[in-house]
Formats: C-alpha cells, structure tokens, sequence
C-alpha cells in the first residue's frame, strides 16, 4: 500500500509543526475562523508560514469569508491552498480561485449518499476535494468535530479517489480507512489532539506509526515482487 497524502489540520506552534514534518506530513494545515479553537490570526499564519518554509505544503482553511480576507490572505500569507469549508457554491469557489489566483480545495460534508452528489458540481471548479463528516447537532465547527462519517457511502463514486478523506480520523482507525477508502490523501485535526486546538506529539506519533504498520503489513513481500 502507497502512503497516502497526509495534511494535519489546525497547527499552531512550531514544536508541532516540526513533529509532523519530522513524520513525513506533506501537508500543513492553518484555520482562520474565529469560532475555532485552532483559530489564527493573520500575523500568527504569516509566522509559522515562514517556519514551514518550503518544506511542506501550506493550506488556510476559511469558512464563508469574504473577499477582503481572503485577499489579505492571499497576498500576506501565501498559502499554496485556500481550503473552503463553510457553503461556498460551486460560482462563489471558481469565483474565489479567480480573485486570489491560488488553487482551491472545497470541503464537501457527507452523511448521506446525496451528499456525495456535490462531487460532481465541485469537480470542474475546485482544485482538490476534501470529503469530511457532516457536523454534529449543536456544534458552530464545520469539521475537526472528531466525528466520522459512513465511508461505505463512497462506493458510489466508483474508482474516482481524487479526494482526501476526513473526520474522526485517529491511530486507531487510519489502517481500516486507508483500506477500505483508498482515498488520494487523508486530512487530520483532532485526531492528534488531547484538547480541542492543542496539538499532541505522542498522539501524532501514533498515528503516523500506525499508518506506517499498515503501509508495510500491505506491502508485497520481496518473493511476491519477486514472481509479480
């Protein structure tokens, strides 16, 4: 089994950033919502933009923000991916990617098969998928809710995996959900948190350690590639 792609979501400090980076992370993620208690400010994003510094992909995830943040973003972050995650319309995404010249990934909530029908309204204008679980009752968070949805709702899409998977994802569960989905690549937040927005290494390292074991338990042995 090929590593997929992996984006840790909601990172605030440099230690944390350096441990997923540290595991082979290719994706970094920052969250500009103030309801989130992984929120960043602007000049905390443009800091820890810096200490990226090349050596992974950089994502602001946005919820419904207006033109004028997101082209303060553009220009003063310079993330590599603008991730919208509230309900941005198919014209407002390809709206969005024009005005900041930056790619787009759009958050799609799935808890039922129709929810998957949006697949095909965002493939022509956003650059990337995320398919993440619908957010609970009562919660104002439209992901790192810590809540799965059914992935044998996926089968409908057939063998089309452009997506990373989120939702509830954790050490315990990333082997079956590699598995099973298949996807292009996985987006994690609290999964490796021991606190809402707080960042745990031991629980990054676990789940970076599980999804390892599962890569070399799948892969073909050398008498398999041997005879392949």
């Amino acid at each position: 089994m090929t590593r997929p792609h992996i984006k840790i979501c909601g990172l605030k400090t440099e230690t944390d950033i350096d441990t997923v980076l540290g595991r082979g992370g290719s994706e970094i993620g920052f969250i500009h919502f103030g309801p989130s208690p992984r929120h960043l400010e602007l000049e905390a994003m443009i800091r820890l933009r810096a200490h990226v510094a090349g050596r992974a992909a950089v994502t602001v995830v946005t919820v419904n923000a207006d033109d004028e943040v997101l082209e303060r973003i553009a220009a003063r972050v310079r993330p590599d991916t603008l991730q919208l995650h509230g309900a941005e319309s198919p014209a407002r995404v390809a709206e969005i990617a024009a005005l900041t010249g930056l790619p787009v990934m759009k958050a799609i909530s799935v808890s039922t098969r129709e929810d998957l029908e949006a697949v095909a309204r965002f493939r022509p204008v956003a650059d990337r998928l995320l398919l993440d679980a619908k957010r609970p009752k009562g919660s104002v968070l439209p992901g790192g809710n810590g809540v799965s949805f059914d992935w044998s709702l996926l089968d409908a899409l057939g063998e089309d995996r452009r997506f990373l998977l989120s939702g509830g994802l954790t050490a315990a569960n990333v082997a079956d959900a590699v598995r099973r989905v298949r996807p292009q690549g996985l987006d994690v937040s609290s999964g490796v948190e021991s606190a809402p927005g707080r960042k745990d290494a031991g629980l990054i390292h676990h789940f970076f350690d599980a999804l390892d074991a599962a890569s070399a338990a799948d892969a073909p042995s050398s008498l398999e590639r041997r005879f392949a």
